[in-house]
């Protein structure tokens, strides 16, 4: 289909209870630099049921537009329901690019909204920009098990769409809300709906670990030595209220549960504090931690590549300096 707008759409998932989850309004902080580029305004699609939390947080993330779909066969996440409801939108509307968050809910949707529109999807992306040649959007993303980046462009086909990984990018100050609002009425007949949600069972036994939402972080690599190295991550990350991270090498070892890991085949994070401990600093760790705000690097080696993204260094066992570390926390704590 040809694009009638060049409007930026932004997929922003909504969590059960009617709000925002963060990726959505992470994605649009790149879109408002994508929508300016294309010429065209960015535009939030919100759908859920009882969303207007999710609507007043995208406002203050200073969208332009946001187009509400609400109704009781959204309340829970469905493929077909939402599918339909995004298509139904993209088919009016025509917007030129569309973002959503590479979750477990959007890697199922975005596949599926590509193929009805029979256009092209770039997955899992962790960069994005226009190309300055030919105006298209310029999905970078891993390829390869992480061992080269790769840049993707969609240039007979539109919308271009493409997920991005949740914690590549930072939600933006909040500003005054002055979106247009619109609401559309989509209904989805309930046979048309081929599956529901019959009844949600937490698995107690599964590890909880938001490693996205931290604001504290440390991560333990090979120099922990085992898992029982990680004990001391452990300790360290409690006495700061921070999560505990991995990079792939220890994840790789059976040391931690996937859960934990950090970088481009893991999480991508964006934490205040990223503490790496005894993490060599290998591209594709660095990669999906490099815009934490502060980094801070304990390490052995004194020329291990994680000290030059690094804004602090120890040079040092790990199994040395961490205890002083969280005696010293313990202490201003007291």
């Amino acid at each position: 289909m040809e694009a009638k707008t060049n409007d930026l759409w932004v997929f922003v998932e909504t969590n059960e209870d009617g709000t925002a989850k963060n990726v959505g309004l992470e994605l649009l902080t790149p879109g408002r630099n994508l929508a300016a580029k294309q010429g065209g305004e960015l535009v939030a699609i919100v759908i859920g049921n009882n969303v207007s939390a999710a609507v007043d947080a995208v406002n203050e993330q200073g969208a332009d537009k946001i187009i509400v779909v609400e109704g009781e066969e959204y309340t829970h996440y469905s493929t077909d329901a939402y599918q339909i409801a995004l298509c139904t939108l993209v088919e009016k509307y025509a917007p030129a690019s569309i973002l959503i968050g590479a979750t477990n809910n959007g890697r199922d949707l975005g596949p599926r909204v590509s193929c009805r529109l029979k256009t092209g999807l770039t997955a899992d992306c962790t960069n994005l920009d226009i190309d300055p040649e030919s105006g298209n959007v310029a999905w970078t993303r891993p390829a390869f098990g992480g061992n080269l980046m790769a840049t993707i462009l969609c240039p007979n086909n539109r919308p271009q769409i493409g997920t991005v990984r949740p914690g590549v990018f930072k939600k933006s100050e909040k500003v005054d809300p002055k979106a247009e609002i619109i609401k559309e009425d989509i209904r989805v007949e309930t046979e048309k709906i081929r599956t529901r949600v019959l009844e949600i069972i937490k698995d107690m036994d599964a590890e909880n670990v938001d490693l996205e939402g931290a604001e504290i972080i440390v991560s333990g690599g090979r120099g922990v030595g085992g898992p029982d190295g990680f004990s001391v991550i452990r300790g360290l990350a409690d006495a700061l209220g921070g999560i505990v991270g991995a990079s792939r090498a220890a994840v790789d070892a059976g040391w931690i549960a996937h859960a934990h890991q950090v970088g481009q085949t893991g999480k991508t994070v964006c934490p205040k504090l990223y503490i790496a401990c005894g993490i060599s600093g290998a591209i594709q760790h660095v990669a999906g931690m490099s815009s934490a705000d502060i980094i801070v690097a304990i390490n052995k080696d004194p020329d291990a590549p994680i000290f030059d993204v690094a804004d602090y260094g120890v040079v040092g066992n790990l199994f040395e300096v961490i205890p002083v570390l969280v005696e010293e926390i313990q202490k201003a704590r007291a």
